[in-house]
């Protein structure tokens, strides 16, 4: 009979299944746990990426916040548990890959920029163009239609242009690349 204060056992997700359910393939997957290890144990070595640790991964320090990294880690947090477990982590990271739909990338921008998540953006969270219907505020239509026009948007959603975001996050991207050149042969 265990204690009910201990923490539920972490349960690893087979690379197979997660390959099948998003666009990397199992080496991929198998370099992106030994970043999630490593992002993972920054702070606590629980096998989770708490929110203080996604931000020490985004920015370089625990202690800087602010709404951009915190909308990432609640996308990335589907569970909605204030934690990114490996599954949790590798399907979000999935909207990133090259062979994700432009689809796909507007749907995790629009959320993204749905800052009070009600289903639309206002005019105070986004661009005055997008709103077609002129009614104060951009819709998922909208949005799509918008994005469709301006795709550079999406240009930043997809992996080879993580070096874009060197400038604005080098932390995180200082952390991918060792990773993925150092570890690409890991195995789980």
């Amino acid at each position: 009979m265990g204690c009910s204060c201990m923490k539920p056992r972490i349960r690893r997700e087979d690379p197979a299944i997660l390959a099948e359910q998003t666009y990397f393939n199992v080496s991929e997957i198998k370099a992106l746990y030994d970043l999630f290890k490593k992002l993972s144990s920054s702070m606590v070595n629980d096998g989770l990426i708490s929110k203080e640790e996604f931000q020490l991964g985004l920015f370089g320090s625990s202690k800087k916040r602010n709404l951009f990294g915190d909308r990432v880690f609640d996308l990335f947090d589907s569970k909605n548990d204030g934690m990114i477990d490996f599954g949790e982590f590798v399907r979000a990271l999935s909207v990133f890959h090259p062979a994700a739909t432009q689809p796909q990338k507007a749907a995790f921008a629009f959320r993204l920029y749905d800052i009070w998540q009600r289903g639309f953006i206002e005019r105070d969270e986004a661009i005055k163009e997008a709103d077609l219907k002129g009614d104060g505020r951009i819709d998922r239509e909208e949005w799509e239609c918008f994005v469709a026009r301006n795709p550079s948007l999406l240009k930043n959603m997809t992996i080879p242009y993580l070096k874009d975001l060197n400038m604005q996050f080098p932390g995180f991207y200082e952390v991918v690349s060792e990773d993925i050149e150092d570890n690409a042969t890991g195995i789980l």
